[in-house]
């Protein structure tokens, strides 16, 4: 028989009753644990209970001081999570007096996050300073001078360290001021134009004591118009510190991408040019904001009139070169080439030019000329320019030349210059493989003499006279056994065109084909009674601008060789 030890079973029992033992590091462990619960649960539940309105004050003041402006809040909010910090509700800075009365700033809200480190010293740092929707007033006065001017003055006789420096030092560390969905609003003077940013996105730090860094992207908007998709504008760049805003560093791009022309006229005129077509602009400034060296250069794909398509659009890189002054009112020594400098591709226009005011576009001077540009191109535009210019007709010749924009106070035609189309050629299938021009081309600017009285008089048809372009006599192979000629005139209100010498009524509708607009009201003063050969013609075309064209025979009444294109 089998006995049992009862203290073997005593002992059994006891150990399975006794609870179980915890460690202390366990322990340890569940401490933290509550401790971080609660401390959650503080700085989540203690903020709203929190009152630091008795800073507001306080803050206001401080941030006035940095600004050069005063400053208002309605209301001062603790944050501790996620980083301990303060919102600023309505937040207003005020305008200079000199350049209105609306705020510069304006902000619903405005988070202000703490650096850490500065917890543990007198001075408290922020690290960011985030706005939300803010609507900001950038005002430029007739006197040249911008609003924000003397808060850049301002802050830059403000010691600060850079953004991103580790440690506190002497200085206070300069913080990140970052802003979204915000609103640029442009002023003249005290008068808000339609021209304005938004879907803002704005940033400056500061990577060196002695520079600032900005960045921001838009998009352009106008408020008098159904503008909608209006392309990316991008800013980006470095600012120094000087004594006055005349010597602040700079180093700027700029960039306007993946404009619709159509929409791009929008913002810059107010209204749609008729242009289709993508634009791409980008603009380098390197110096001073009083002088700087400026590189820009403009792209254009698949540019059109917007009435129809041509069967090969037009593509532009434009590269520009130039001296910004005057706080970038002023633009001098500008030099133009399309292609840019430097492409394996053959020069096509070059442009010079100034602008003295960019307040006043009249004081805008430049000239524009091309070293020998096709005659198959100068074809290519015209398609582009009108759908009337038919498929099957070809040109040969090269286009030299140059012409001078300056406006002038007297009224007359703001452009002077000469241009030639050297050994130019037009030829059709419907006149045969005989070209319709021949020779050269040649028009240049003129100001014409008075007419005489007798001449006057004996032909009530021959048109005033005004300053313009001159077109020389050039050759038409119209069929007769001595070329045709046709001359002309060009002023600010319109023109006017003589065609004389022998023709048939074949080569005349040649020329009608192949050039449409100068055809333009020919047929109804064409003889139906005619043979097919050669006869004598004596005929005058006018045009004013935006008006018909209107073809007078002139047989009855001719007109001597040197009045007979004036206007």
């Amino acid at each position: 028989m089998q006995h049992t030890d009862p203290t073997s079973e005593q002992g059994e029992v006891s150990g399975a009753d006794s609870a179980p033992v915890v460690s202390t590091h366990t322990l340890r462990r569940l401490l933290y644990l509550a401790f971080a619960v609660l401390a959650l649960l503080l700085l989540i539940l203690l903020p709203p209970y929190i009152s630091v309105n008795r800073y507001q004050r306080r803050i206001a003041t401080s941030i006035s001081d940095s600004l050069g402006r005063p400053v208002h809040l309605d209301r001062v909010i603790l944050n501790l999570l996620p980083l301990p910090g303060f919102t600023l509700e309505n937040f207003v800075v005020d305008e200079d007096p000199a350049f209105g009365s609306e705020p510069v700033i304006r902000a619903n809200s405005v988070r202000a996050t703490l650096r850490l480190s500065s917890l543990w010293s007198r001075r408290v740092e922020f690290s960011t300073i985030s706005f939300t929707d803010p609507s900001v007033n950038l005002v430029h006065a007739s006197s040249g001078k911008w609003n924000l001017e003397s808060i850049l003055f301002h802050a830059a006789h403000v010691a600060a360290a850079p953004t991103d420096q580790k440690k506190a030092g002497p200085a206070p560390r300069f913080p990140y001021i970052e802003a979204t969905g915000a609103r640029l609003n442009l002023k003249l003077d005290r008068e808000k134009t339609p021209i304005s940013l938004t879907d803002a996105d704005f940033a400056l730090w500061l990577p060196d004591p002695q520079q600032w860094h900005l960045r921001l992207s838009a998009r352009p908007a106008r408020t008098d118009t159904d503008v909608s998709d209006t392309g990316t504008f991008d800013l980006e760049g470095t600012l120094g510190r000087a004594a006055s805003l005349d010597q602040v560093p700079i180093s700027l791009r700029g960039e306007w991408r993946n404009v619709p022309l159509g929409e791009g006229s929008r913002v810059l005129l107010g209204r749609d040019a008729g242009f289709r077509g993508e634009m791409t602009v980008t603009a380098n400034a390197q110096g001073t904001v009083n002088n700087s060296t400026l590189q820009a250069r403009l792209r254009l794909t698949d540019a059109r009139r917007a009435d129809f398509v041509p069967a090969q659009p037009l593509s532009v890189d434009l590269q520009c070169l130039g001296t910004a002054t005057s706080d970038f009112h002023a633009f001098q020594d500008l030099h133009c080439s399309w292609p840019p400098a430097g492409s394996s591709d053959a020069p096509i226009l070059a442009v010079s030019g100034s602008l003295t005011d960019i307040r006043n576009l009249r004081s805008a001077t430049f000239q524009i000329g091309t070293p020998g540009l096709g005659a198959p191109t100068l074809l290519q535009w015209y398609r582009i320019a009108s759908a009337r210019v038919p498929a099957d007709i070809s040109a040969t010749g090269a286009l030299t030349g140059s012409l001078t924009y300056a406006p002038s106070s007297s009224g007359a035609l703001p452009l002077q210059g000469d241009l030639l189309i050297t050994n130019a050629s037009l030829i059709t299938p419907h006149a045969g493989p005989t070209s319709l021009v021949i020779g050269d081309v040649a028009l240049s600017s003129t100001a014409s003499p008075a007419p005489e009285a007798h001449h006057a008089k004996n032909h009530p048809l021959a048109p005033k006279v005004a300053d313009g372009f001159q077109l020389a006599p050039t050759a038409l192979a119209l069929g007769g056994k001595d070329p045709a000629t046709l001359d002309g005139h060009i002023d600010a209100s319109g023109y006017t065109l003589h065609l004389t010498g022998m023709a048939s009524i074949a080569r005349l509708q040649a020329l009608t084909a192949a050039i449409p607009q100068l055809g333009d009201g020919l047929n109804e003063v064409l003889p139906t009674n005619r043979a097919a050969g050669p006869f004598r013609i004596d005929y005058i075309a006018t045009r004013p601008w935006g008006k018909s064209q209107t073809w007078t025979d002139n047989s009855n009444h001719p007109i001597a060789p040197h009045h007979n294109s004036h206007r």
